[in-house]
């Protein structure tokens, strides 16, 4: 006894702070009571007593007694009481995860809303908010396959990076999942894992035998299928080129369909099971519930070590007693009415927006705003990131109002967007002395190299056609001055013949009036002329720039993508191509 009382500490004293308040709400509430209600200086007791009721009295200060007791038995049990040691084994969880996502074109359909691809990412994000423990990879497939994150315990990184991925950053187009299934098995090997769950979220498997081949039951191949049973086309641009979809070569819009039967066979085969992606987290506790080889999900640690048993749950037994006198039906009906509220609706604009408020930032709600093309928009929520926001301008055609802030980016990338937005502005020599700086970092930046081709070209353009109209500007002078000289020289032999020619004066008179005229409209149409070709080659460099121009890379994947066409480009070196579902790009 006298060894526990030795021992005896607390976890977390600083909970004992807490006394100081309850101490002074104590001393509060007796001198309230000791100076009464100020009429026991003005009127006799027995007067006193019978026109105040002390009933109500007395049952506030047992009140006022238990709460405060409660509060110094919780503050008590907080600060962690303890006098033990219990020894206890190190386990770590034998739970490894790697998440296979499709970026084939058709997750690109919108039969589910607000896409295949974000009903995707979402599903993908609440796989790893339920998984607490063990390791998880993320590997991105279409005509080839990438390692997006291979295994770690970080969910927070993948996750960031989840909102990068898009179909049009591969590098090969296509649906392979053979690659993707090979490269799982090879972050297992590397990571010397026996055993784990492969969990694919897609759309559409083509070829049965591509997924099939790698069936293992230290291997579970498990799937989520997104999309519906009818299908929906599959749109190039949305935002860009709204109305546009993915054609066959006959002319007709290619609809993508989700074959239920055909994944859950796949799943079966591969010793998974399939679910289709619903709200909830039922369809992922599904999937993920394929049984393993092994018993036991933990592996032991040829160690352990001694905690502290925290022995403060006991104040919650004394608190009990406390509770249930203080027990009022209208607590409880407050939470039934709080529960059973329903939630703002999300159709409503301004409600909406109200509601996303609470719960993300605003340059969250800035980056949805960008993905939903309203660049306009986006540019009010990132008042505080500059370079977000010169992003946003720039997306909304304010190119003079992006220059600021991505001139406060020192980086390559700063240099190349300023260069961007003075192209736009047509001031090419400035942009192609920035792409200069741009390629003295980084010599192989195919974006730089491109614009800077570009650019050049038609800054050349511009000099030329500059060049042209002040040649047309010359040779009208020329000919006004040519005209004023012959005009001296026949006013003189006018003059000298004037005697001579009286007769016919009157005809060279109306000869010259007529000359005169003709040249001035032959001037009038050449000028025309000159301003129409000047209107077509500047509307045919702001083609060119809006065709042409590579657009500011603003997006987290930039790095991704440059890493995938990296990886394929070293593939194709060695003769590894990737296999090809036919013509069937999608």
């Amino acid at each position: 006894m006298l060894e526990a009382a030795g021992d005896f500490h607390l976890l977390r004293p600083l909970w004992l702070l807490a006394f100081i308040p309850i101490a002074a709400l104590a001393w509060y509430w007796v001198k309230r009571t000791q100076t009464g209600s100020g009429w026991e200086s003005a009127i006799d007791d027995n007067l006193l007593n019978v026109l105040l009721d002390a009933g109500p009295k007395g049952s506030n200060r047992w009140l006022r007694g238990l709460l405060l007791c409660a509060m110094a038995i919780g503050a008590l049990g907080l600060s962690g009481p303890t006098w033990e040691k219990l020894p206890q084994n190190v386990e770590q969880k034998n739970d490894a995860l790697i998440i296979l996502l499709d970026l084939s074109l058709s997750m690109l359909a919108e039969d589910v809303k607000p896409s295949r691809m974000e009903r995707a990412r979402q599903k993908i994000t609440d796989v790893l908010r339920l998984r607490e423990e063990g390791q998880t990879a993320l590997i991105a497939y279409a005509g080839d396959a990438h390692a997006v994150v291979p295994l770690t315990d970080d969910t927070a990184t993948i996750t960031n990076l989840l909102v990068a991925l898009s179909p049009e950053m591969m590098p090969v187009f296509g649906s392979n999942p053979d690659d993707a299934l090979t490269l799982a098995h090879e972050l297992f090997e590397n990571s010397f894992i026996q055993q784990g769950r492969i969990l694919m979220v897609t759309d559409g498997i083509d070829n049965i035998n591509s997924v099939s081949r790698h069936r293992s039951r230290a291997y579970p191949i498990s799937v989520i299928g997104i999309g519906t049973a009818d299908g929906a086309p599959i749109p190039l641009d949305r935002v860009r080129q709204p109305g546009r979809f993915l054609l066959t070569q006959e002319g007709n819009r290619i609809i993508a369909i989700l074959d239920e039967e055909r994944l859950a066979d796949v799943a079966e085969m591969t010793f998974g099971r399939y679910a289709r992606a619903q709200i909830g987290d039922a369809d992922i506790l599904h999937a993920l519930s394929s049984p393993l080889p092994g018993d036991d999900d933990t592996i032991e640690v040829e160690r352990e070590f001694d905690t502290w048993f925290d022995q403060g749950h006991w104040a919650a037994l004394l608190l009990l007693p406390l509770l249930l006198l203080s027990f009022r039906k209208g607590v409880f009906v407050g939470m039934l009415v709080a529960v059973t509220l329903p939630s703002p609706s999300v159709h409503a604009n301004p409600i909406a927006e109200a509601w996303d408020s609470l719960w993300l930032r605003s340059d969250q709600r800035g980056h949805q705003a960008l993905r939903y093309g309203e660049p306009e928009k986006a540019a009010t929520l990132f008042e505080n990131n500059s370079q977000w926001q010169s992003v946003a301008q720039y997306r909304s055609g304010d190119y003079a109002g992006s220059l600021m802030g991505f001139r406060t980016d020192p980086g390559v990338t700063g240099r190349y967007n300023e260069g961007n937005s003075l192209a736009r502005l047509g001031e090419y020599a400035s942009a192609i002395a920035l792409y200069d700086q741009v390629l003295a970092v980084q010599p192989d930046h195919e974006d730089a190299l491109f614009n800077k081709a570009l650019v050049e070209r038609l800054l050349e353009e511009q000099q030329q056609a500059q060049q042209e109209q002040n040649q047309d500007q010359q040779s009208q002078g020329n000919n006004q001055d040519s005209d004023s000289e012959q005009s001296n020289q026949q006013q003189q032999q006018d003059q000298s013949d004037q005697q001579q020619e009286s007769d016919n004066s009157e005809q060279r008179d109306q000869e010259q009036s007529d000359n005169e005229q003709q040249q001035e409209q032959q001037g009038q149409e050449q000028q025309m002329a000159q301003a129409q070709q000047d209107e077509a080659s500047r509307d045919e460099r702001q083609d060119a720039l809006e065709q042409w121009l590579r657009r500011v890379p603003d997006d987290p994947g930039g790095l991704l993508r440059r890493k995938f066409s990296h990886e394929t480009k070293q593939r194709l070196r060695r003769g590894e191509r990737p296999a090809r579902q036919g013509d069937k790009i999608w």
